[in-house]
């Protein structure tokens, strides 16, 4: 049976055991940093663990937010899992998926589409053809990317949003829950409303 380690032992980690056990695939070790963590669903939470742990099996980082993501796959890209992809997904064989990748139930994604690695795509999103999405980006559950559209590293595309075709989303921004993307948005903002427009900027 194939085996993985996951680090995170989140809420989002308990989906990412669900789509593990849904493919006949094992669970090796959950590793946490935080000590006040000792089970997740029936699984023992390791917090005290070395490289030689850590790379005893393919790791997946199963942390929802994409900062502490990113930060943790830094840390401890040893051996890097293949995309876990939920048997229900729909996923055109000219699409390619990175290391890391976790895509849930029911999601459509179309030929064409290049996913980078550490990226989540959420129940039921739909990722139509040509688009590019970079590391560490998370696509929320419902929302929809028409053909051609880019999303740079690390941005979050929020619950039920829809972003018209060819249109980019700069990196480490936010897309709000059910707004409509009709134009550029630029790097490190918030952008929300129908149509979307940037609220305010982060670093």
């Amino acid at each position: 049976m194939k085996k993985l380690n996951l680090f995170g032992a989140s809420g989002h980690a308990k989906v990412v055991i669900d789509i593990i056990t849904s493919n006949g695939f094992g669970l090796a070790y959950v590793f946490d940093d935080d000590k006040s963590i000792h089970k997740l669903l029936d699984y023992k939470v390791t917090t005290s663990y070395d490289s030689s742990l850590l790379k005893s099996y393919p790791l997946l980082v199963s942390i929802g937010d994409n900062v502490i993501r990113k930060e943790i796959a830094l840390r401890t890209n040893i051996n890097l899992s293949e995309a876990l992809i939920h048997p229900s997904a729909i996923i055109s064989s000219e699409a390619v998926l990175g290391k890391g990748t976790v895509v849930m139930p029911n999601v459509v994604i179309n030929s064409g589409t290049r996913i980078g690695e550490n990226c989540i795509i959420n129940t039921s999103a739909v990722i139509e053809h040509d688009c590019i999405i970079k590391d560490y980006v998370h696509i929320s559950p419902n929302a929809a990317l028409a053909g051609g559209v880019k999303v740079r590293e690390g941005s979050h595309v929020g619950i039920g949003a829809n972003i018209i075709q060819f249109i980019e989303i700069g990196e480490w921004s936010n897309i709000g829950a059910g707004a409509v993307v009709v134009r550029n948005i630029p790097s490190h903002c918030t952008a929300v409303g129908i149509p979307a427009k940037p609220i305010k900027f982060h670093s």
